[in-house]
């Protein structure tokens, strides 16, 4: 990652006292703000318990996770709790949940920003006092706490990143629309989804295996009875521009036959096991015997290199029997559904099982539904290593899948359980979320907050996982999955179908139509994420990050932004047919018609069930390409551009593009890159890096114009074209055929220039 720009002056000053206890202070130099003062408490560190509160700036904090939050920006009301301690846990509000991100951004009162990252790996917990301020208690570890300075929010998430490193370009494929669910339960009823799904011309992109198609829920096998030919139907879906990502839990069965089981019998060295004394950590996850009882499990410890090679030979293995091209790593907080009490399996007068203290956790103990913390992997003890376990795994993951892919190609991981830094490795989803209205608009908070932990790959089960979803609830959810940035439709076993198709003409048509413009758009999503990797930018954005100074902004979590130039506003109730939503001070021209609004502030807007609203910032050029029934058919149709002016009458943009599959395009320079300037009356091309061979061959076809007076003459590189067209409220240049990779500069004269 090339590194930004370097500071010329020191943006903080540091302040130290002893009296009346130890406290340090972090202010902002240019402006004196406190940003951190933990003389609201002093510090207490001791054994396994260390202890400090800081004072805030303000109210506006963001961030500390994983839990079900309510609210974007956090309550300062009734001392809200978060304790952090990876579990396998259904979302359900302030209970922990699957990662750990002791990572907080705070929103200063003038616009400026900065956040806190406290390296601890430990179980904790944040609470938010009034004054305002937050408590921080940790059980072990140290206290490693680092500052970003910012001072734009956007900043602050640059910087961040750069420190943990950020998530590479994803596979082209990738960003578009994914299909799950668990309880297929054969393979014909997988069929039907994707012949449905087909038939209602719903884009559809990648196919995806849960458990159910595993053979008794074990690793690195396909139930060869239930789902009997998948290999040979993964190679059709492929045939047709479908893709097939498959799953795997981190468990291993033990009580295979010898020599049926290769994942345990491969094994040589017991030492690539969690071990709970002398022996490895025995637990009961997915897997199952041949006589229907849960089978005993291992517990792969991934910190170890060997077992990052068994793994990643598992893997490799696989592949040539599955032609999977992306891998899912769930239950990997470590799960273990053994009951602490009932077996007894963890020593609860241990120190590390039983602390003097532990956070307000979910549970009776740490042990709970997870380890006991006093296993160890290799010298270091589960108390420690926990909320590392997805994390850990995450990169032999990836790496495996590289080595895996025998063309190289460009792959990638989810992982439920994340630690700073996952973003490096892994897209994440919000695990088992309810297919209900709350958790619909709770979504979107999950995305904003995972977005500034430097996870910009990130979704929500649309529809929702556990309970049986409904029409009204799918179609609205479908509109707003249609705009995340990892967009995936999922759901539980036992539940009713819930795909887009499953609904009827009605939600397959509105769905349909939101998929569409995701596909026209993926040029620009793919240019954020080249941006994200390149610079650190956010892709799904809050709006204060691109409006700091506007106070109304910092609350906003019913709407959001993919990068500076699209906004998104759902409606999230049950039985609207409209939204309050929220115009900050700028042009906003809608997506559908090209119509400049004149709104701003907070106004009620009409939207029936068959659509979303979606505006184009002034300012933007957003590059675009026709959509199809998969990205591979996608990329092969004509390019265009959407041109939105400001005040200014002006407009910037860009393009990133490449194979969509190769590894390390920015290395190798084997990409297309273009910047796009509209100004005074002239659009122009400066190509940045013409790396992407295949881009010679495609063309750009269309011009949407917003916010121009009404066009008179266009001249394409000093020729006349007089193909122009009023569409609605916007107006189209039409019948172009400049190549994509050309430099060209287009003069558009309008009736205000006569």
């Amino acid at each position: 990652m090339p590194p930004l720009k370097k500071v010329a002056a020191r943006m903080y000053d540091v302040q130290f006292k002893n009296e009346p206890v130890f406290s340090l202070k972090v202010l902002r130099a240019n402006t004196d703000i406190v940003l951190f003062d933990t003389s609201l408490g002093g510090l207490t560190f001791s054994d396994q318990f260390i202890q400090f509160s800081t004072k805030l700036p303000s109210k506006n904090l963001y961030g500390i996770g994983e839990n079900e939050q309510h609210s974007f920006r956090h309550s300062f009301s009734n001392y809200p709790n978060y304790a952090l301690w990876g579990r396998d846990e259904p979302t359900k509000a302030n209970h922990n949940l699957y990662g750990v991100q002791p990572y907080y951004t705070v929103l200063e009162d003038n616009g400026e920003a900065h956040s806190v990252a406290i390296v601890n790996s430990n179980a904790q917990e944040f609470t938010v006092l009034p004054t305002p301020g937050l408590l921080y208690r940790t059980i072990g570890g140290i206290l490693d706490i680092y500052m970003f300075m910012g001072p734009s929010p956007e900043d602050v998430v640059q910087q961040y990143t750069e420190a943990v490193g950020r998530f590479n370009i994803p596979p082209y494929f990738s960003l578009g629309f994914h299909l799950c669910r668990h309880g297929y339960n054969n393979i014909d009823n997988m069929k039907a989804v994707v012949q449905r799904t087909a038939a209602a011309k719903i884009p559809h992109d990648a196919q995806w295996g849960d458990i159910d198609i595993m053979e008794r829920g074990l690793n690195f096998t396909y139930n060869e009875r239930h789902f009997n030919g998948l290999p040979t139907y993964v190679e059709n879906l492929k045939a047709m521009g479908i893709k097939f990502i498959t799953i795997l839990d981190p468990c291993i069965s033990i009580n295979e036959e010898k020599g049926k089981y290769n994942p345990y019998d491969s094994v040589n060295d017991e030492n690539i096991w969690i071990k709970d004394g002398n022996s490895p950590a025995v637990g009961k996850v997915w897997p199952e015997t041949k006589d229907g009882h849960k089978a005993d499990v291992y517990f792969p410890d991934y910190s170890n290199a060997a077992t990052q090679t068994w793994w990643t030979n598992q893997i490799v293995k696989f592949k040539k029997v599955l032609k999977f091209d992306a891998l899912w790593i769930d239950m990997n907080e470590p799960a273990n559904s053994t009951d602490v009490d009932a077996s007894g399996r963890c020593d609860i007068a241990n120190k590390y099982n039983s602390p003097p203290y532990t956070p307000k956790i979910a549970g009776k103990y740490l042990a709970d539904k997870t380890l006991c913390p006093s296993c160890m992997s290799g010298d270091k003890s589960h108390y420690d290593t926990h909320n590392l376990y997805g994390y850990l795994q995450s990169k032999p993951t990836l790496e495996a899948m590289t080595m895996a892919n025998e063309s190289q190609k460009r792959s990638f991981i989810l992982s439920r359980s994340t630690f700073l830094g996952s973003g490096r490795y892994t897209a994440h989803w919000l695990g088992d979320n309810l297919s209900d209205w709350s958790n619909l608009r709770y979504s979107i908070i999950g995305i904003l907050q995972f977005s500034q932990f430097g996870i910009p790959f990130t979704g929500a089960d649309i529809c929702g996982f556990n309970k049986d979803s409904n029409s009204e609830l799918c179609q609205r959810w479908m509109q707003l999955g249609a705009f995340y940035p990892f967009s995936r439709n999922h759901n539980a076993i036992n539940c009713k179908d819930q795909d887009p198709a499953a609904w009827g003409e009605e939600v397959a048509r509105s769905s349909r139509d939101a998929l569409n413009i995701r596909y026209a758009l993926l040029p620009y999503l793919y240019t954020l994420f080249y941006l994200q990797y390149t610079n650190g930018s956010t892709v799904a954005r809050p709006l204060f990050h691109e409006y700091p100074e506007d106070s109304n902004t910092y609350d906003i979590d019913t709407q959001f932004l993919w990068g500076g130039g699209f906004m998104i506003s759902p409606v999230l109730t049950k039985g609207a047919e409209g939204l309050k939503m929220y115009f900050p001070k700028d042009k906003w021209y809608a997506y559908r018609d090209g119509g400049l609004s004149e709104l701003s502030g907070w106004n009620w807007m009409h939207c029936g069930k068959e659509f979303i609203q979606l505006f184009v910032r002034g300012g933007h050029i957003l590059p675009t390409q026709d959509p199809a029934i998969n990205t591979m058919e996608a990329r092969n149709n004509p390019m265009g551009l959407i041109v939105a002016l400001n005040d200014k009458l002006e407009a910037t943009g860009s393009l990133y593009y490449d194979s969509g599959e190769s590894l390390d395009p920015i290395g190798k320079e084997s990409f297309f890159l273009a910047s796009y300037t509209y100004k005074e009356n002239t659009l122009s091309c400066v190509v940045e890096n013409d790396g992407y061979q295949e881009m010679s061959e495609k063309t750009i076809s269309t011009i949407r114009l917003l916010g121009f007076s009404k066009v008179i003459t266009v001249y394409v590189d000093g020729k006349q074209h007089k193909d122009f067209e009023v569409v609605e409220k916007s107006q189209v240049i039409t019948n172009l055929k400049i190549v994509a990779n050309s430099l060209f500069e287009i003069n558009i004269t309008t009736d205000s220039e006569k």
